[in-house]
């Protein structure tokens, strides 16, 4: 925040590694698996929709990236283009934040392919529980960068979406990395942007490994450190304790890490 007003920063060793310190005003505080807070407990909507009433076509690959368009660079977007180039039928999938936007990015889009705009869909903000249930018809979330999607990340995975992301050197391109590492997902996490579009024009080529993924997203969500809220608690309480301790000794804020803890039950 630089500001001296707060002691300590709540990251984790892949978001913030120790040697980021010094870019920091606060002390660097490593939880062992993701900083972030999940609840697996969040409710989805029983009704899955049909493509048709989310304005998809019934067959063709859906890339997805449902995250405010601020996050959308020109870079990225030139690579989301060449895969719809790559991929016959596919269509990408944006959250339409507003009506301005949309109609930039549809332009953006019929200059870099020849029926870009059409290859375009918006999906209009929903209430959490449909905003979940309809990542259901989407095959692949396409992640941002330099700024990552956070939340929508979770979501995606909460809701059984693979998504692929590009980690960079920020803690803010480097959150949806940390999150598929603390959901046994880091095959899905690249450095380059090479790398980036490799895996997701291969994942949409070939059905077989992402219907494999599929099932791992699904398979990990009870069972990974991602959505395990008593253990990020059990964290975080250790973390205060450390902190609170050094305070009554006497000493200034140091950067710690967290030990794992084997059993939250406890």
């Amino acid at each position: 925040m630089g500001t001296d007003a707060m002691d300590y920063i709540l990251v984790d060793p892949f978001v913030a590694p120790f040697d980021q310190q010094p870019n920091f005003a606060e002390k660097l505080v490593h939880l062992p698996d993701c900083y972030q807070i999940n609840d697996r407990r969040r409710p989805i909507a029983p009704h899955t929709p049909k493509r048709a009433g989310c304005g998809l076509p019934e067959s063709g690959f859906v890339f997805c990236c449902l995250s405010a368009c601020y996050k959308l660079t020109p870079p990225i977007f030139d690579i989301w283009m060449r895969l719809l180039a790559a991929v016959p039928g596919s269509v990408l999938w944006l959250l339409e934040s507003s009506t301005a936007a949309a109609e930039n990015l549809r332009r953006e889009a019929d200059a870099r392919l020849a029926d870009g705009a059409r290859r375009l869909v918006f999906a209009p903000s929903l209430p959490n529980p449909e905003h979940l249930a309809r990542f259901a018809v989407a095959d692949l979330f396409l992640d941002t960068l330099p700024y990552n999607a956070h939340t929508v990340t979770s979501d995606a995975l909460w809701a059984g979406c693979p998504v692929v992301t590009c980690a960079g050197s920020t803690f803010a391109s480097r959150v949806a990395g940390s999150i598929l590492h603390a959901a046994g997902l880091p095959e899905l996490v690249t450095t380059s942007l090479a790398d980036y579009e490799a895996l997701a024009l291969r994942l949409a080529r070939d059905s077989h490994a992402l219907q494999e993924l599929r099932a791992k997203v699904k398979s990990n969500r009870l069972t990974m450190p991602l959505f395990d809220s008593l253990r990020w608690t059990r964290h975080v309480e250790a973390a205060f304790e450390e902190m609170w301790w050094l305070r009554q000794a006497g000493q200034p804020p140091r950067a710690f890490a967290v030990p794992r803890i084997s059993d939250p039950t406890t």
